[in-house]
């Protein structure tokens, strides 16, 4: 019995020391992390280092395509699979999106930086995460902003991928899905798991556009943030605002200084 109780008794203290050690250990992978343009996000420890790695890395990006004499951009663009879209697609239209701005205005002039490439994959990274290191990068070195212009994706970027022409446009999301359904296991698998033909068509005909970006709103607010610095700034002043654009045209004055929603923006809870 002294055996089998003494057993019992280190089987119950190993247990009770995994159960003490399992509350610390679920909030000590996350912590607080805030940009140099004040906002914060609550973020994956482990991470931090590849996000200052990353940052790094476009940060040298960015620079070379200056010494090459180039005007940078950064492509704001829904990438996540919320509210009846599709990631793939979404990477497919992002990518169209920047060659299409590229195209515009001259690829031996302009570098836009698309934030679905692939160096940009955090793994296990969630929107904050992700957050954490386009703030940092679109903030710059000293939080005056590292881009000289911001192009936000609207409905005319998804409209050009799809091939609408103002004539039974749904009809052609409608034709999409089945094509892709069958052909893309991918795509297949996301229809098996809950993404309904509806729903699809719904998102790429009336809600497609960094509206519906949680990402994008905290990176509208950083660029607003940058430009009131700027503006106040006697080296910048208003002609040195980084510009805006939204679905291929520039935003008007009282657009470009105004806030909106906040996205994943956010302190880890104490």
């Amino acid at each position: 019995m002294p055996t089998r109780q003494a057993a019992r008794i280190a089987v119950a203290l190993a247990v009770a020391g995994l159960a003490c050690m399992a509350v610390p250990q679920a909030f000590a992978g996350k912590v607080t992390e805030c940009a140099k343009v004040g906002i914060c996000y609550c973020v994956n420890d482990e991470l931090k280092s590849t996000i200052r790695d990353k940052v790094e890395r476009f940060r040298q990006t960015l620079a070379d395509q200056r010494k090459a004499g180039k005007t940078v951009g950064y492509l704001s663009v829904p990438l996540t699979s919320a509210g009846g879209g599709n990631f793939n697609v979404n990477k497919e239209v992002a990518e169209a999106a920047r060659k299409s701005i590229e195209k515009r205005f001259g690829a031996e002039y302009v570098y836009v930086l698309n934030p679905g490439t692939l160096e940009a994959d955090l793994p296990k990274g969630t929107g904050a995460d992700y957050m954490l290191m386009w703030a940092s990068l679109l903030e710059g070195v000293d939080g005056m902003g590292d881009f000289d212009f911001v192009y936000f994706a609207g409905p005319a970027d998804f409209a050009r991928y799809f091939g609408f022409d103002g004539n039974n446009d749904m009809a052609k999301l409608d034709a999409y899905f089945d094509r892709r359904s069958t052909a893309d296991p991918e795509f297949a698998k996301a229809v098996q798991g809950g993404l309904t033909k509806q729903a699809f068509r719904r998102y790429y005909a009336l809600r497609a556009s960094a509206s519906v970006s949680r990402g994008a709103h905290d990176e509208w607010n950083i660029f607003r943030i940058i430009n009131d610095k700027r503006r106040a700034d006697s080296k910048f002043g208003t002609p040195g605002q980084i510009a805006v654009l939204f679905d291929g045209q520039g935003v008007t004055p009282p657009q470009h200084e105004a806030p909106i929603s906040e996205g994943y923006v956010g302190k880890c809870p104490v």
